[in-house]
């Protein structure tokens, strides 16, 4: 009987953090979707410009989210900087030609969400709370 209690710990811990996890995700396509019509379409018709500009408006959301659960400036711009890191990593290749504008779009959003993970799991003592 005494590790049931731990065990209900760690799992409503847990809980929180995929919780958290979501909450952000959910916070990010309200972004888009709020946001992303605000943008003149001659900017997002550009493949480079329409990456940064979708990052922009999830970020936006997200940090506003982050900031109502309270969570500290350094975490919501580290978060951010994460947000932002995949798209700066592949524009370059972009830029030289080497990846397709829809590359770069999925590629990003595909190593954003393990990357804000990652920062997740880093600093586990804020985001288990």
């Amino acid at each position: 009987m005494t590790t049931a209690a731990p065990d209900r710990s760690r799992n409503r811990k847990l809980a929180r953090f995929v919780g958290h996890y979501v909450e952000m995700i959910v916070a990010m396509l309200v972004g888009m979707m709020a946001l992303g019509p605000l943008w003149p379409e001659a900017w997002v018709a550009r493949a480079d410009v329409g990456a940064l500009v979708m990052a922009t408006d999830m970020t936006v959301a997200m940090a506003l989210w982050m900031a109502v659960r309270r969570h500290s400036w350094p975490r919501i711009a580290e978060m951010s900087a994460v947000m932002f890191l995949p798209f700066a990593a592949l524009l370059v290749p972009y830029w030289f030609g080497l990846l397709s504008g829809s590359a770069v779009m999925i590629a990003g959003h595909v190593l954003m969400f393990p990357l804000m993970l990652a920062a997740m799991l880093w600093r586990r003592a804020e985001y288990w709370h």
